[in-house]
């Protein structure tokens, strides 16, 4: 009765990330109504500095109001705008991508592509570049959205760059040679591109100079494309600083390839305006500009939003302070997370960028197994409430890591969260070996988290 497209399940859901979600949907933590309920680390979303951007809505209420020299303009926002977007808005969004990059590239407003976040921009791409048959290389572990984002509606395939703990999950020659040979040779895929994350999630990585080589050599080698997904580009917060990769394209003075990179960006996790979908497509390629901007017709911004951001990265003064300050706050909150995690015997990879942290847990596992890692994802969720994303739904090519996201949780919340934790591990390593996570009952572990709970300190959020 219904399409194919309707119909089949590869849309991603059933994967322990989406699934996670929807549990903490089901049962939302809260410290007075629900205090043993599922606490939220596996959504990527920064509300640290969501106060200063309510301060300056605050203070232009001509701006909320639709208003110019108290003139009203909302009649003009609500007529028909085409899909090319708001000049001024493009104009101060290729500004904005300047300051980032520390003004050593410029960006050019007629480049962009505006999007309805940065998922509709990468799927735009793919369907620019690639054809049902086409596959795109990802280094693991990525975003589990991808598999969504990527392969659903267009029909293109992922095939993992796979890497290791070993070298601190970075790019390898070796590693993007054996998954090109891979689609070619067993999977009979035709390889169209790299798929890059800078920085990097879930490492919170920044890219090296090495790694950019890399790939770039290899992708002009075999004449194929790189999407690099930028969208935590302002979220740095200790060196080394992020580089784009139009910076090296730009240093390495490889304008002639310039119409094979293509740069996705948004604001959802810069500046936290994830509900307000805003994302865009940077390329040098004049046909993928023409081409997504005649797609862009299916997920436009509105024009009230437009303005509105406009007028808000317009405020140089603002924004500059609210930049420093938003990294200062995401440095706090990094090093708070790490430090805590540490004193309960757990170590995360070190990291200088995201809104999260990659999180070692194989010493927790029963056996160095997926499915073991399955299990402990599941005691975490269920037992001790909390949802972060297990290594498996992101691809990683070992078991036992974990993703904690710790800038969409207040500070309550993360001590209560990083508590549960201690508990648990306590409780199931007794202090030494993690020897079985079927040992003590559910009811055992509540009556201790009740007790511990009852006397921790929560502090203050700020």
């Amino acid at each position: 009765m219904l399409s194919k497209k309707a119909s089949c399940d590869s849309h991603g859901e059933d994967s322990s990330y989406f699934v996670g979600l929807q549990e903490y949907e089901k049962n939302p933590y809260d410290h007075v109504h629900n205090p043993s309920g599922i606490i939220q680390m596996g959504l990527a979303e920064n509300q640290l500095s969501m106060d200063l951007l309510e301060s300056w809505i605050a203070k232009n209420s001509d701006v909320t109001g639709f208003k110019e020299k108290e003139v009203s303009i909302f009649k003009d926002l609500a007529r028909f705008q085409d899909y090319h977007g708001l000049p001024t808005f493009k104009k101060e969004l290729a500004e904005f991508m300047e300051e980032i990059r520390g003004k050593r590239v410029r960006m050019d407003p007629n480049k962009i592509v505006l999007t309805a976040g940065s998922t509709s921009a990468n799927e735009t791409l793919i369907f620019c570049l690639a054809e049902p048959g086409d596959a795109f290389l990802i280094p693991t572990p990525y975003y589990p959205g991808y598999d969504r984002d990527l392969k659903w509606r267009t029909g293109v395939d992922i095939v993992p760059i796979k890497c290791w703990s070993s070298n601190h999950f970075r790019i390898t020659e070796s590693a993007l040679e054996e998954a090109y040979k891979q689609a070619h040779n067993q999977l009979n895929l035709n390889v169209k591109g790299v798929f890059i994350t800078n920085p990097s999630n879930p490492l919170g990585t920044t890219m090296s100079k090495q790694e950019f080589d890399i790939v770039i050599n290899f992708c002009m080698a075999k004449s194929i494309h790189i999407i690099s997904d930028e969208i935590f580009s302002a979220t740095v917060f200790t060196s080394p600083n992020f580089i784009s990769i139009l910076d090296v394209l730009h240093q390495r003075n490889l304008q002639d390839f310039g119409n094979f990179v293509h740069v996705v960006y948004s604001l959802s996790k810069d500046l936290g305006l994830s509900g307000f979908r805003i994302g865009m497509i940077y390329s040098y390629n004049e046909m993928v500009i023409s081409a997504a901007t005649k797609m862009s017709s299916f997920g436009l911004i509105s024009s009230q939003t437009q303005h509105l951001v406009s007028k808000i990265l317009g405020d140089k003064k603002f924004m500059k302070y609210y930049m420093k300050e938003n990294v200062k706050r995401l440095k706090r909150r990094h090093k708070m997370v790490v430090s805590k995690l540490k004193m309960i015997g757990i170590t995360c990879l070190r990291s200088n960028a995201g809104l999260f942290c990659w999180v070692d847990l194989r010493h927790l596992l029963s056996s160095n197994t997926f499915e073991a890692e399955f299990m402990l994802w599941n005691k975490i969720l269920f037992d001790i409430k909390l949802n972060i994303s297990p290594g498996a739904s992101c691809h990683c090519s070992e078991p036992g890591w974990f993703r904690i996201c710790f800038a969409n949780v207040s500070e309550e919340m993360l001590y209560v969260s990083m508590q549960r934790m201690k508990v648990f591990v306590e409780t199931f390593c007794g202090h030494r070996r993690y020897e079985s996570l079927t040992c003590i009952s559910r009811q055992s572990l509540g009556l201790k988290w009740v007790f511990e709970l009852s006397s921790f300190d929560c502090g203050t959020d700020r």
